[in-house]
């Protein structure tokens, strides 16, 4: 296919077999992954009362938010797809006839996705921020919400801050509450306020702010230990009523968070604003460690390991006095080292045994005293570090995942679209189950860099880009198979190598041919089976029954002999494959399969097969496992000579019925 109308309208075919597929995949796995979020965060959005206005704008903004989650999904679902499709109705192998390639099949989806990249990046640094800060700050603020007052019959209702109610009864008619009791604990459970009432309405000022309650015949009880703390004798106060009014402190207003906090966060950032957050970060620890690096490069008492120090006057004992010197010597040994001196060393055992006991002991109380508060110190710094490393991270990954989703989208399309050309398989059902399995794949990949990198166990960029570089040879594979029309996933292919690397037996499959072209000619015949029923019965004679365990390691078996017979019995399978007797199509389908393995000569060496003989942990196990697979040769030689022999009879009938 030269002409480039033709390539032009296989193009549009191509983007509109994919465009359909692209768009309900990717709102299909969108919708998912958004319900996913409802039941992540459903319990802080049922119970407040919610307005639909407020939950619709949350999940537009978390459905924003999942874009980047659903997109690559989208991409290899849609291609897989698309590519299957055109197998399955036999398409693509009309355009491999026509004379255009896979790869150019491929080129209008390559710069469709290609562009759908580009955008994917100014998403991720423009939109997304944005979105997330939005959905955050909502949800937040839902979490902070009072929740809808709901009262239940028969049991304390909790929720409403520094107070418990019960309510016996309530007609769900006229909204009256029977039988109720009100606990304000608010100033602690020792000052509680009791409150009954036969009956009861509960309602809403009109700003939603206040819990108006109006009680009907009852009873307070307050407390009054405030007023006399120190008498055992508690006094209270009992009021009865017959109508009582009560306001209680309830905002059941929706509040929105400020954006701002969020917005300061690595969610909220594009690639500017993590930048320069980011070299700000790595400034204030490296200004905090320039900052303590000098004074922890000295000791606790540089008046007793400096010269100087030794001259100090040693009665002033007092651990107030030592520490005084202490940082007086300290800021000594910095200027000295400043000017490019260094202390001279002195014995500091000769030093404190200088001392008397009382000056000793206030010595190392005040060394102790100032390690114990350097520790702390160095304890507290190093949290602060820590945080602030973090939060190095948390930038650094958010920096370069503005780059991984564009990434992720080609290598999804070098992924979808060669294997949908291997299955040659459409719909819904084996694209969606590879598709599911190479995205969980990816996922945990993904979530397992994530976390080292946010941890600090890996380095940010090996942590977030590794599922990438698991992805790539993944999609370079495919497309190389799919280009050169390999059987991937031919089960067969693997049977075959399975049954190779483990010298498992194949079965012959010999069918009667209908049509023959070629008839079998008699000395032909009669020379192959002559040969193969002597090869057989050669080897059975050198080989009479299963070796022993010290014939097995000392000889083995003659590899070269086992290939040989079993090309002879592949070629007498194959030649007399064209015969027209049942009889005969019956004997070769009782051939048995004979392959040299390893297994029936373990090694060459035969310094190692006497150590092996002789060191019985490792000489017994091996020929253990090696004689079924010895019983199984011995049985098939036996077979094979048998057939040759029914083969023969066969063929000697025939000659006297010519005769």
């Amino acid at each position: 296919m030269t002409n480039f109308a033709d390539v032009k309208k296989l193009y549009w075919f191509i983007l509109k077999s994919f465009l359909p597929l692209f768009a309900m995949t990717f709102f299909i796995v969108l919708f998912i992954v958004l319900m996913q979020f409802l039941w992540r965060y459903i319990d802080d959005l049922v119970g407040k009362g919610l307005s639909l206005g407020v939950l619709g704008e949350l999940f537009f903004y978390a459905a924003v938010s999942m874009v980047p989650m659903a997109l690559p999904l989208a991409i290899l679902l849609a291609s897989l797809m698309t590519f299957g499709n055109l197998g399955e109705r036999s398409e693509l192998t009309a355009i491999k006839a026509s004379g255009v390639p896979l790869i150019q099949t491929m080129a209008p989806l390559i710069v469709l996705i290609s562009a759908i990249s580009i955008g994917a990046f100014f998403f991720q640094n423009d939109v997304l921020p944005r979105a997330q800060v939005k959905m955050w700050t909502l949800l937040f603020s839902a979490r902070q919400k009072s929740p809808e007052l709901e009262i239940p019959e028969g049991t304390f209702y909790d929720q409403i801050p520094g107070y418990n109610l019960y309510v016996k009864h309530k007609n769900r008619d006229t909204g009256v509450l029977h039988d109720v009791m009100i606990y304000d604990v608010k100033n602690g459970g020792d000052n509680a306020t009791i409150l009954t009432a036969d009956s009861a309405q509960l309602a809403f000022t009109k700003d939603m702010r206040y819990l108006y309650l109006h009680l009907f015949k009852g009873e307070q009880f307050e407390n009054l230990r405030e007023q006399r703390t120190g008498d055992r004798n508690i006094p209270f106060r009992r009021e009865t009523f017959l109508d009582k009014e009560v306001l209680i402190s309830f905002d059941n207003n929706f509040n929105r968070l400020d954006e701002g906090g969020m917005r300061n966060q690595y969610v909220g950032k594009n690639i500017v604003e993590l930048s320069q957050t980011i070299d700000s970060i790595n400034a204030l620890v490296d200004s905090i460690g320039a900052a303590r690096r000098p004074e922890f490069e000295h000791t606790a008492f540089p008046m007793l390991i400096t010269k100087r120090a030794s001259n100090a006057p040693a009665s002033s004992g007092s651990p107030e006095a030592l520490h005084s010197t202490a940082d007086t010597r300290t800021q000594d040994a910095t200027a000295t080292e400043k000017k490019g001196e260094k202390p001279e060393k002195v014995n500091l055992d000769s030093l404190l045994n200088a001392l008397n006991p009382q000056e000793r002991e206030a010595v190392r109380t005040a060394a102790l005293n100032i390690n114990r508060n350097r520790a702390q110190e160095i304890e507290f710094q190093s949290i602060r570090v820590a945080d602030e490393k973090l939060r190095v991270r948390r930038h650094e990954i958010e920096l370069i995942k503005k780059f991984t989703l564009s990434v992720a989208c080609l290598i999804f399309l070098f992924i979808g679209a060669p294997l949908g050309a291997i299955i040659r398989k459409g719909g819904l059902g084996m694209p969606l189950v590879i598709s599911v399995f190479i995205f969980i794949f990816y996922y945990i990949i993904d979530n397992t860099g994530y976390k080292m990198a946010r941890d600090g166990h890996i380095a940010v960029w090996a942590g977030i880009w590794l599922s990438t570089f698991v992805l790539i040879p993944l999609g370079v594979f495919v497309t190389y198979k799919a280009m050169n029309d390999s059987s991937v996933f031919n089960p067969d292919l693997y049977k075959a190598a399975f049954r190779r690397i483990f010298g498992l037996p194949d079965k012959r499959l010999v069918p009667l041919k209908k049509v023959i072209i070629n008839d079998l000619d008699p000395e032909t015949t009669a020379c192959i089976i002559l040969q193969g029923a002597t090869v057989t019965a050669d080897w059975l004679q050198r080989n009479p029954s299963i070796k022993g365990y010290a014939a097995y390691w000392k000889e083995g078996y003659s590899l070269p002999a086992i290939k040989t017979a079993g090309d002879i019995i592949d070629e007498t399978v194959e030649y007399l494959g064209d015969s027209r007797d049942v009889k005969v199509i019956d004997i070769l389908n009782r051939f048995p399969c004979i392959r040299p393995i390893a297994i029936y000569s373990p090694t060459r060496s035969r310094r190692l097969r006497k150590a092996a003989m002789w060191f019985f942990p490792v000489g017994l196990p091996g020929y253990l496992l090696a004689r079924p697979y010895l019983r199984r040769l011995q049985h098939d030689m036996q077979s094979a000579a048998k057939n040759y022999l029914a083969l023969a009879d066969i063929f000697s009938i025939f000659a006297k019925q010519e005769s």
